[in-house]
């Protein structure tokens, strides 16, 4: 049975706070306060094929104090800042020496979910928003967050190979959170299990919905950081779903109390404000897409690629995309109304100064 010797939790929280960020911004903020502030990127060899298009901001704000399991931790707290509006408190917490994976399962369990945590990232978010309020555009804070958790071994009692460790028996529950004594169904476990990657034979990355196991011997965090962009696209996107959503009802509403006449459209103020609405969320969702960019098919892009179809990425950007299309039709549809009744009003005008004329020329033969 292996046992840790140095691992810790990384528990996110992530908030959407605004429409953009100015990360530079942030940067100068973050640093007159003293803390370390530092952009992310990949530090593997291959890195060069994942390409961070306005790399994530990251910022250490020193140690907390953290319950879990009725026993008080000092915990890391850290902050990472995207540029398309996601703010993310980051807590480390230390695991202790000498435990099996079976051990930490219900210290797992705790932090998935941890309402502890939530309050803490909640405090440090509202002093966050307070101190960075002028890099911010567009702020606000969507009442909805993600979470997830990073269980990070660097190293156990002894040097085991990725296959000894992804034996272990206990894996699947801890990455799960499973506590209770009835056991996993194999195929439960196999399709845990099924989610792993090694790039050589000593390290493992295991990625599910809710939380990733890393052995990662070298210390790398590369595929921490992307776990952390995965998250934070992952949010976007339900932000984005949820703002297409109020929109869609909003411009149906619209149309259905909309009365005009012949001389004006009740559409010309819906369109003003779609067509803006249709701009802005067009420019925000090539900004989220565009986070990262794989390039070539190597280690971490299959990772990441990993990480998206658990998290379910690709399915909110359908189903964004799907309703993006839908406003554009509206738009289309709107536009065409409008277009029409600005057709209708030029031709009553053409008869009414045509009406005048003939009215004129009669005045002036019935005066002669």
């Amino acid at each position: 049975m292996l046992r840790l010797k140095d691992a810790s939790a990384v528990c996110y929280r992530f908030f959407d706070v605004a429409d953009s960020i100015d990360l530079e911004k942030c940067r100068a903020l973050l640093n007159h306060d003293g803390a370390g502030v530092r952009r992310v990127g990949l530090s593997r060899a291959d890195g060069a094929y994942l390409q961070l298009s306005n790399a994530p901001l990251a910022a250490d704000l020193g140690v907390r104090s953290l319950e879990v399991l009725g026993r008080a931790r000092e915990v890391r707290l850290g902050v990472r800042l995207f540029d398309h509006g996601c703010l993310a408190v980051v807590l480390t917490v230390p695991i202790d020496a000498g435990q099996s994976l079976d051990d930490v399962a219900p210290f797992a369990d705790e932090l998935y979910d941890s309402k502890a945590i939530d309050a803490l990232a909640l405090d440090e978010l509202t002093r966050l928003r307070a101190q960075l309020e002028s890099a911010f555009k567009g702020a606000h804070l969507w009442d909805h967050h993600e979470e997830y958790t990073v269980l990070s071994v660097r190293a156990f009692d002894t040097q085991p190979n990725a296959e000894a460790v992804l034996a272990e028996p206990s894996l699947a529950r801890l990455i799960l959170g499973e506590v209770g004594p009835t056991a996993l169904s194999q195929n439960e476990t196999r399709e845990v299990l099924e989610h792993h990657h090694s790039y050589t034979a000593e390290d493992l990355a295991l990625v599910e919905w809710n939380a990733a196991f890393l052995y990662e011997p070298s210390g790398s965090s590369d595929i921490v950081d992307l776990l952390e962009i995965a998250n934070a696209q992952l949010l976007e996107l339900r932000y984005f779903d949820a703002v297409l959503d109020d929109e869609l009802t909003r411009v149906y509403d619209s149309i259905g109390k909309g009365k005009g006449s012949i001389l004006f459209s009740p559409y010309r103020k819906v369109l003003r404000e779609l067509m803006q609405t249709v701009i802005e969320l067009s420019e925000f969702i090539e900004r989220v897409e565009n986070a990262l960019k794989i390039v070539g098919d190597v280690y971490l892009a299959r990772v990441y690629e990993s990480a998206v179809r658990q998290l379910r990425v690709k399915q909110w950007s359908e189903q964004v995309s799907r309703k993006h299309k839908l406003l554009l039709q509206t738009y289309g549809l709107l536009k065409g109304e409008v277009d029409h009744d600005r057709s209708l009003t030029l031709e009553l005008m053409v008869v009414v100064l045509i009406f005048l004329e003939i009215v004129m020329a009669l005045v002036k033969v019935q005066g002669h």
